[in-house]
């Protein structure tokens, strides 16, 4: 199956909140093509809404790497760690994202 059906699906299964579903198909698109940063955000949202948080993290990450002003990465990053109970290292992820959007703390 090609890259564009892969994500289509993906964004499907997302959509209707099987977010496990949405996240292999979405494996596949990021596995086709690595910059796709609309799939590799979409995966990372997949895997925090399933609690595969490790996962989440190490796709975020990637994302800001590549474009560090991607404040929505920012933004998941932080509440990505703050579930996982790493809350010095959200801080610093969660004041970017809203310095960078001009929002709050609260999110």
């Amino acid at each position: 199956m090609d890259t564009a059906t892969c994500y289509e699906r993906g964004v499907d299964f997302f959509d209707a909140k099987d977010y496990i579903s949405a996240a292999q198909w979405l494996e596949q698109v990021v596995s086709d093509a690595p910059d796709h940063m609309a799939a590799r955000m979409l995966l990372a949202r997949s895997y925090y809404h399933s609690a595969q948080l490790g996962k989440a993290e190490a796709q975020l990450r990637n994302v800001l790497e590549q474009n560090p002003a991607e404040a929505y990465a920012h933004l998941m990053l932080g509440r990505t760690l703050q579930r996982q109970s790493r809350p010095d290292e959200a801080t610093a992820h969660m004041r970017l994202a809203a310095a960078m959007t001009g929002g709050s703390l609260d999110g």
